[in-house]
């Protein structure tokens, strides 16, 4: 059994972090700062290029990655929460010996750091970030590598995330899926650990 969450936006309140770390990036090349609801939407827009829209580049450079990395490490201990009862979900699950991934687009030590900021690091067996297989959700390529890491079939994981990305890479892998808000609090972290366990007893 396997559960694979993604992070910003399904664990954490990164909302802030997030676009002031890529307006930090716009700086650098003159550019006029985007609102955050503006960048929130188009991070999970599925068909977002993400270095054409928010730099106006072909590909995101090593650079640009260093600038995002620097503002993210020196600002998230203050931009970066915990949506409520998480740590509850995450504890519920555990308790039913239940495994714990991340899939996240984030880049590996920038996800690392706020998960040792948020005393979360430990709750997870498996973690793949973008830069482990080079490919953005919504390609499957991080939930592979997470099923071929635990040893786990497609069809004793499920997938819980909060965007389209998500749900497509979720559909292309053959992975149950749940899809959550908990931003505006249309979802409860405790109603979805019984959804989770629920699954894992049907199945």
């Amino acid at each position: 059994m396997l559960a694979i969450f993604d992070m910003d936006g399904t664990l954490t309140d990164s909302s802030v972090v997030l676009s002031n770390a890529i307006n930090f990036v716009r700086s650098k090349y003159n550019l006029p700062p985007l609102s955050k609801d503006e960048i929130i939407y188009q991070i999970n827009n599925p068909h977002c290029n993400y270095a054409q829209y928010f730099y106006n580049k072909k590909s995101i450079g090593l650079q640009d990655e260093e600038w995002f990395k620097d503002y993210y490490s020196k600002n998230h201990d203050r931009e970066l929460v915990l949506f409520e009862g998480i740590l509850e979900m995450l504890k519920e699950l555990k308790k039913k010996n239940i495994k714990l991934a991340i899939a996240t687009n984030a880049y590996r030590n920038s996800t690392l750091e706020a998960l040792n900021h948020l005393n979360l690091k430990d709750f997870f067996d498996f973690i793949v970030c973008f830069d482990d297989v080079g490919e953005s959700k919504p390609s499957p390529k991080m939930l592979f590598k997470l099923l071929k890491l635990s040893g786990v079939k497609k069809e004793q994981a499920i997938f819980i995330g909060d965007s389209d990305r998500d749900y497509l890479a979720a559909k292309s892998a053959g992975i149950e899926f749940i899809r959550v808000d908990f931003v505006n609090k249309k979802d409860n972290p405790l109603d979805v650990a019984k959804k989770i366990e629920e699954f894992f007893s049907i199945i």
